[in-house]
């Protein structure tokens, strides 16, 4: 094998290895039957903090965003998770929709 086919093959797999670790910015549905989903009128959020491992606070629950929201009946929630080098930072926020 050339020195350059494995010089590109270890950057190919470190890539793969190391995707997202110096930033992660990602939405996914907490929900499984989204085939129907209404959201609704009124949004809220709750968010966790963490910082270098070490401290965390917060709460990301669906009671928690739903209050923050007005909202008394939930119809659909999301997750975001947004991590900075490698976890020294990150927030989780649940995101709730409905009525």
């Amino acid at each position: 094998m050339s020195r350059l086919l494995r010089t590109l093959l270890l950057v190919f797999s470190s890539g793969l290895l190391l995707s997202g670790c110096l930033y992660t910015n990602t939405v996914t549905p907490l929900d499984t039957n989204l085939d129907k989903t209404r959201l609704g009128d009124k949004t809220g959020e709750s968010s966790l903090h963490s910082v270098m491992w070490l401290v965390l606070w917060g709460d990301a629950g669906t009671k928690s965003a739903a209050e923050n929201g007005g909202i008394t009946q939930v119809n659909h929630a999301d997750r975001k998770v947004q991590i900075y080098f490698f976890g020294a930072y990150a927030k989780v926020t649940t995101i709730v929709y409905g009525d």
